[in-house]
């Protein structure tokens, strides 16, 4: 039996499949390489095409036999999102509805459903937990929330369970430097610090040093993208036994300023990373941490990686040695 991985040829997608081949699990890939790389997926068997192809989805699951599902096919720029809603719809939304159909044709009745904390929008308080109000405030949440609500009917009508994981911040490399962050545009704070070290930028803007937090600076929340895809797994084994659908926050409780961040990257690299003061973003919250408690009691997920420096120590690793990430 295989396990299905949607985008695995992505960051989070790509470290999933690498620890569930390590943990003896036959994995297959489904990814268009949009946003993906085929040089990111070290091992498993790789289909390249659309979700919402019907004939090469039907290819991929006659000639497998799959379990279950991961999926972590979507498009995930907030700022895209805002411009570009109807792509994000159609991607996000439709691409999810196509599988899904294809996963009650063929029988499967298990998918993991990576989604994400910014269905909550603006938080009414911290540390969110699963049951606080959801309220996006861009199309991207949006479309996860379409889609979590798509899983909840699902599994009402056919019988299709899932856990929908909801994180904020992902970062890191798998502790062998063989894999990384690759985005085209980066949007991501940890890589955008990261390129000045590489002398691709000459310095990284904050957005804003009068928020209510310890230093003026917003709190984020970030995970290592190793213990993000244990958490994956553990979500896949808890549908193998209790065959219950559920949702689930991962975070680190705390969170850390931006200007921590760039402090912590400056230790780590050696580098004077040079930041300005830029005007506030439109949206950004003073604080967004999510809270982990339900995942750690429910399915004993204790994150192995989540100090700032070794966050920061293995992306590190990746993108000195991978200075223009796959390409060569």
């Amino acid at each position: 039996m295989s396990i299905l991985v949607c985008g695995g040829a992505g960051f989070i997608g790509s470290h999933t499949v690498l620890e569930l081949i390590n943990r003896g699990e036959e994995v297959v890939i489904v990814d268009n390489l949009i946003t993906g790389h085929k040089e990111a997926v070290l091992s498993g068997k790789l289909y390249i095409g659309n979700l919402c192809d019907s004939e090469f989805m039907d290819k991929v699951f006659k000639e497998n036999n799959i379990e279950a599902v991961i999926d972590f096919a979507a498009f995930s720029l907030v700022s895209e999102s805002v411009k570009q809603p109807l792509d994000y719809y159609e991607n996000n939304v439709y691409g999810t509805l196509c599988l899904l159909k294809k996963m009650k044709e063929y029988g499967i009745n298990k998918i993991v459903f990576s989604s994400t904390a910014a269905i909550y929008g603006e938080p009414e308080s911290i540390p969110i937990k699963e049951d606080d109000r959801t309220l996006p405030t861009n199309p991207y949440g949006e479309t996860k929330l379409a889609v979590e609500r798509m899983l909840k009917w699902c599994d009402k009508a056919y019988g299709i369970k899932y856990v929908a994981l909801r994180y904020f911040n992902v970062a890191g490399a798998d502790l062998s430097g063989r894999i990384g962050e690759d985005h085209r545009p980066e949007t991501h704070l940890i890589p955008l610090i990261l390129q000045v070290p590489l002398g691709k930028r000459d310095k990284v803007t904050i957005f804003g040093d009068d928020y209510p937090t310890k230093d003026g600076t917003c709190i984020r929340d970030y995970i290592h993208v190793i213990d993000l895809a244990d958490a994956h797994i553990r979500a896949l084994n808890k549908l193998r036994k209790d065959n219950t659908s559920t949702i689930y926050n991962l975070g680190n409780g705390e969170g850390f300023t931006v200007k921590e961040v760039i402090d912590v990257a400056r230790k780590v690299t050696g580098h004077p990373i040079t930041s300005v003061v830029a005007e506030r973003r439109e949206g950004d919250p003073a604080k967004l941490v999510a809270s982990s408690e339900k995942i750690i009691r429910e399915l004993k997920w204790i994150p192995k990686h989540n100090t700032l420096e070794e966050i920061i120590e293995t992306a590190w690793n990746w993108h000195k040695n991978h200075p223009n990430g796959f390409l060569h």
